[in-house]
């Protein structure tokens, strides 16, 4: 099992590797109120709610409980021959020796879960739990043992489809995961730790959600209890619908701790119809970097509320170039789907198809703008940065500044002003000496007349696109 520590700054993403190893909308109501001049207005009572009992739990592991499976997998994987000595870890390299000890394959096995789609033997799991495997094997709750052929695995979404030899298999049933709220009942079926057919159960946390290095799965989060080997297990709803892929978990030791994270089953069922149709995923890709709006920012561009994904950086010839997409603007919408957060709008683009056509709806210079994009696939090499520009000047951001020689131009690809020292409210908000000043408030600025012409037409906050080493990003500034 791949576990990391939890940090104060930074929750660290632990994978649930083989064995070896939002909210519901405010009810809109519409009338005629009259209401006297100066009177406070009057706040609705809370309704009732009447009590609930929790869901038969026991019914739906009987009827769909034979359909999740226990998969063991067994492979090998590649080592260095220092990663098996116990002294090179403290003591380092043989005096004398010419270089690390060559790789060697070494045995590996895991164990995972997975549940019965077709009742001709077609198995949905997550990618990691197939992953690096030669041999897969599936056991069904009657014991009956099956040699499983991997037909795919996708490992941006971590889904893989499975196929087993086998005929009249219970199936689970699939639910609508745009029905599942916030707070619902949820029951999840599978082998933690190795212990087959285990059932846990607990409520929804949130929907949507994003998380670090992994923003292509807009995740189910639930207070499940999810262990290591319940990888690939199907997370049920209270109709006995399954309507996620438990995948992975935050934890401190490795182990449950409360917060567990589902594939949505619409999601998998995009990637295994794939799967079956291509026997591969081809996913699409829009060529932007993107980051989340916060208050300061949403002030700094005059949006009503810190919702959207800001765009920071913009790949030359990709498909955002090509439709005018820009550094500063804020995408709201694409087609008619609202993006609150930037892992709303990699979900949306990372399970869309090459050659789709998109319509998104961007906040720029304070007004509303419509482009039109034709979306483009994975590109085989990295993007490049842009290229240009020339005196330090010490001003209200607290920033001392001077133009980029022709050789810096040259070596960091991009036009900008380098930041020489950042003091007051640039080095409160983060800036650091090294980073390239390459626009404010979205306008492009190469020279320091440029930079105060932008000052003076800004409020109280300032947003700044800074470049630090390969990265672009918005730092918001509050100079007033």
């Amino acid at each position: 099992m791949k576990t990391s520590q939890l940090t104060p700054s930074r929750l660290v993403l632990a994978l649930l590797a083989a064995g070896a190893i939002g909210g519901a909308g405010a009810t809109a109501m519409t009338g005629s109120v009259s209401m006297a001049a100066n009177a406070p207005a009057a706040v609705a009572a809370p309704q009732t709610i009447a009590p609930s009992s929790p869901p038969n739990f026991a019914q739906i592991t009987r009827d769909f409980g034979p359909a999740v499976v226990n998969i063991s997998v067994s492979g090998t994987r590649k080592v260095s021959a220092d990663d098996d000595d116990p002294f090179a870890q403290f003591f380092g390299q043989i005096p004398g020796s010419r270089g690390r000890m060559p790789s060697r394959e070494v045995p590996m096995r895991g164990e995972g879960s997975g549940f019965i789609i077709s009742n001709d033997g077609i198995i949905l799991t997550n990618a990691h739990v197939v992953q690096d495997a030669k041999e897969v094997t599936v056991k069904l709750t009657d014991r009956r043992e099956y040699k499983a052929k991997v037909l795919g695995a996708d490992p941006q979404t971590d889904v893989a489809v499975l196929k087993i030899d086998a005929k009249n298999l219970p199936v689970v049933k699939v639910g609508d995961v745009n029905q599942l709220q916030v707070g619902e009942w949820v029951l999840a079926i599978g082998s933690p730790y190795g212990l087959e057919n285990t059932a846990t159960a607990g409520i929804v946390s949130a929907k949507g959600r994003s998380l670090p290095d992994d923003t292509s799965v807009p995740f189910i989060q639930t207070d499940v209890a999810v262990n290591p080997g319940n990888s690939g297990g199907p997370l049920f709803n209270d109709r006995g619908e399954v309507v996620g892929i438990n995948s992975q978990i935050y934890s401190r030791t490795g182990g449950f701790q409360g917060l567990s994270f589902s594939i949505p089953i619409d999601v998998a069922y995009k990637i295994k119809d794939q799967i079956l149709e291509h026997g591969k995923v081809q996913h699409a890709r829009l060529g932007v970097t993107v980051q989340e709006v916060n208050q300061d920012l949403a002030n700094s561009f005059k949006l009503a509320s810190p919702s959207g994904a800001l765009v920071s950086s913009v790949e030359k010839g990709s498909a955002a170039d090509k439709a005018g997409l820009q550094p500063g603007d804020v995408v709201r919408k694409i087609d008619d789907k609202t993006i609150v957060s930037s892992g709303d709008l990699a979900s949306l683009i990372t399970l869309a198809s090459p050659g789709e056509k998109i319509k998104m709806d961007v906040w720029r210079a304070g007004a509303p703008k419509e482009l039109v994009a034709t979306l483009g696939g994975i590109p085989k090499d990295k993007t490049q940065a842009s290229a240009g520009d020339q005196d330090v000047q010490r001003g209200q951001l607290g920033l001392a500044l001077r133009p980029l020689s022709p050789q810096e131009q040259q070596a960091s690809g991009t036009e900008g002003l380098l930041i020489e020292r950042a003091a007051g409210p640039a080095a409160k908000a983060g800036i650091e000496p090294g980073d390239v000043l390459l626009s404010l408030n979205g306008v492009p600025v190469h020279n320091i007349g440029q930079v105060k012409e932008a000052l003076s037409k800004a409020g109280k906050t300032v947003a700044l696109l800074v470049q630090r080493g390969e990265d672009k990003i918005f730092v918001p500034v509050q100079i007033g």
